[in-house]
C-alpha cells in the first residue's frame, strides 16, 4: 500500500479585492506599512467565510486562534485609488496551528506588492495552548482534504 504521507495536501486559497482609500496612505501618498497587517486579516476573514472556518466558529467551539508569527516582505508600493488582490493560501500542517501564505498583487498589472506568512495557534477560551488539533479543526481538515 502507498504511503499517504507523500501525497500533497489539497491547496485551499481565495482572493480578496481591496481598493486603497485615502485614510490608508501616508504623506507620501503610499499605503502606510501598518495597513498591510489589516489587509492580511481581510484575506484570512474571507478565507474563513469561503471555507467555513470563521473566527466565530472557533469561538463557538471554545477556542481562539491568536497570531504568533508574521513575516512580511515588501516588494513595491501602492497608492490611493489602486486596487489590490490579496491571495490567501492555507498551508497544511500536522501541528495544532494554522499557517497562511499571502501574495498581494496590484490589480492593474498583477505585479507583486508583497509576500507574507502568518501562523496562528489554538488556545482554549480560558487561555490554554492546545498541543493537539481541536476536534472541530480536525473535522474541517478532513472535510477539505487537508
Amino acid at each position: 500500500m502507498a504511503n499517504n504521507s507523500s501525497i500533497p495536501a489539497k491547496t485551499l486559497s481565495c482572493r480578496t479585492e481591496v481598493k486603497i482609500r485615502f485614510c490608508e496612505v501616508d504623506s507620501l501618498r503610499i499605503v502606510w506599512h501598518g495597513n498591510y497587517v489589516k489587509y492580511l486579516e481581510d484575506g484570512r476573514e474571507k478565507f474563513g467565510d469561503q471555507y467555513g472556518i470563521e473566527y466565530i466558529t472557533m469561538y463557538k467551539n471554545g477556542f481562539t486562534a491568536p497570531l504568533v508569527d508574521m513575516k512580511i516582505k515588501f516588494k513595491q508600493s501602492v497608492t490611493i485609488g489602486d486596487t489590490i488582490l490579496i491571495e490567501t493560501i492555507y498551508r497544511p500542517t500536522q501541528a495544532a496551528k494554522m499557517v497562511f501564505d499571502y501574495i498581494i498583487y496590484n490589480k492593474s498589472d498583477m505585479s507583486v506588492v508583497l509576500t507574507a506568512e502568518t501562523t496562528q495557534v489554538f488556545m482554549s477560551i480560558d487561555g490554554e495552548l492546545q498541543l493537539n488539533n481541536p476536534e472541530f479543526f480536525q473535522k474541517w481538515k478532513e472535510r477539505w482534504g487537508c
